[in-house]
């Protein structure tokens, strides 16, 4: 068997796994990269990019159903799932161009294809070739989860690795799961034109409960159905399937399954490189590195926090740790989310039940309605809100904002938060007007003068402005 040697083997190609290959080869290390399906993972195939392209068109489609409220003639929009499955297979493959083998190795980065597995701490195999690595990354991502639901596996179903290829529009529609993923297919589906149920106990669980309502509010008013119950079966008789939970049961024909990830280990065999691990994902130390010295691991497969952006900023850190001298850590409070439904829910940091648990009475929130931002109101934003969470001192410790452009809103405070401002400094930093960010300012100032004018200090401000009236 060719034994090939490099500094660092990694193992995955998707978000973690590239950025980390750049930043090896830029520093001139010898670089594999070593992946048994198609570079790119999940974000660029059956994540990210076609579910946000999916989310565009639907959109498209609620705008033209809608468009009365502006004085512009409305249509029923009529919608051709072949060609909307083309516009998202162009916007994959757009994206994967600069990603390709060729791209790749023009950067100096060996791809290599194939099911890799440890033969012992410093080497893999990979189909007929062996890879020596004075480091490794494992980077192999995560996989849909399908629940335990008695009859699932006897029906035709639907995760997020085969939605995006669908090239029929379904008349109905049952959604399992009410986490990010199936919120975003659900309100994409049910503005194309099917009658989608959603089958959760809560929706958006792990967001701030206003933000979560808004959210809920919003899907019913489209008229997606919510089922707040397990499931407990499914069955399939000819096109139909049915699905049941404790005091309701639904007929689809088409079955979305969308109950989270689990980290991809399979056939890695990582007790021959001494690695520890659990069918949670890879334990690594605040560095990324592993039980064995050498190796490291980042991205969904630690079973975490699971977004493409942490991946690959995750990915980079692991490539810093292995290749520079100091370490820097895998881990972050200032780390963002967005579930990209309309309104757009953003998220960083804690939420207020999360700041007050543990910062005791030490915390401060204020949520103000969308209504409250200039710019919301101008573009029709009605649904939504800013809320901002600190410290007494002013230390910001979390923020949530649902509106329509939330994912590029909640950057600046994440920044904030990374670099240790205070949120007198949001305040005081001019934002153009009008824009979504202006909300943030104004929030901002609010909170900043409260925080002034408050306790002895206040006092002693007000008095002062006495002597110079």
């Amino acid at each position: 068997m060719k034994l090939q040697k490099y500094d660092l083997a990694i193992v995955g190609a998707g978000s973690a796994g590239l950025i980390a290959a750049d930043f090896a080869a830029k520093l001139g290390a010898r670089v594999a990269l070593l992946e048994r399906d198609r570079i790119g993972g999940d974000c660029t195939w059956t994540g990210c990019v076609p579910s946000k392209s999916l989310l565009r068109v639907a959109k498209t489609a609620h705008d033209m159903r809608t468009a009365a409220r502006f004085g512009i003639e409305q249509h029923e929009p009529v919608v051709d799932m072949p060609q909307v499955r083309m516009y998202l297979q162009s916007t994959i493959h757009q994206i994967y161009q600069g990603t390709t083998p060729e791209a790749l190795r023009k950067k100096r980065i060996d791809v290599i294809f194939g099911a890799t597995s440890f033969v012992d701490p410093r080497t893999l195999a990979v189909g007929d070739v062996q890879i020596r690595a004075k480091k490794t990354l494992i980077a192999t991502g995560a996989a849909p989860v399908i629940p335990d639901v008695p009859g699932l596996h006897d029906v035709a179903f639907s995760t997020y690795r085969e939605i995006f290829d669908n090239e029929r529009l379904p008349q109905r529609m049952a959604v399992i799961g009410g986490g990010p993923v199936g919120v975003e297919i659900a309100q994409a589906y049910q503005r194309l034109g099917t009658q989608v149920t959603i089958f959760a106990e809560h929706v958006l669980p792990k967001e701030e409960p206003d933000a979560s309502a808004i959210v809920l509010r919003v899907l019913q008013r489209e008229g997606v159905r919510i089922v707040a119950e397990r499931v407990t079966s499914v069955a399939q008789t000819g096109d139909r399937i049915t699905v049941r939970s404790e005091g309701s049961h639904v007929e689809c024909d088409l079955l979305f399954v969308a109950a989270g990830r689990r980290p991809v280990l399979a056939g890695l065999n990582l007790a021959a490189a001494g690695v520890t691990f659990s069918e949670h994902g890879i334990e690594v130390n605040e560095h990324l590195q592993t039980s064995t010295k050498g190796i490291f691991a980042a991205g969904d497969v630690l079973g975490g926090q699971q977004f493409s952006h942490f991946a690959g900023w995750q990915g980079f850190q692991a490539a810093r740790n292995a290749l520079l001298p100091g370490k820097s850590s895998g881990f972050s409070s200032a780390m963002p989310r967005v579930t990209f439904c309309d309104p757009e829910v953003a998220q960083v940091g804690l939420t207020e039940a999360q700041a007050r648990a543990s910062h005791d009475k030490d915390v401060v929130a204020v949520s103000w309605p969308i209504e409250r931002e200039d710019r919301a109101v101008c573009d029709d934003d009605r649904d939504g809100m800013l809320k901002i969470v600190t410290g007494r001192n002013g230390t910001i410790l979390g923020a949530t904002i649902v509106a329509h452009r939330s994912g590029e809103t909640i950057t600046e405070i994440v920044l904030a938060m990374q670099r240790k401002l205070k949120i007198a400094d949001l305040a005081a930093t001019i934002h153009p007007y009008p824009s979504y960010s202006t909300g943030i300012q104004l929030l901002a100032t609010e909170m900043a003068v409260d925080h002034a004018l408050s306790g002895i200090g206040g006092k002693l401000i007000r008095a002062a402005s006495k002597f110079t009236r």
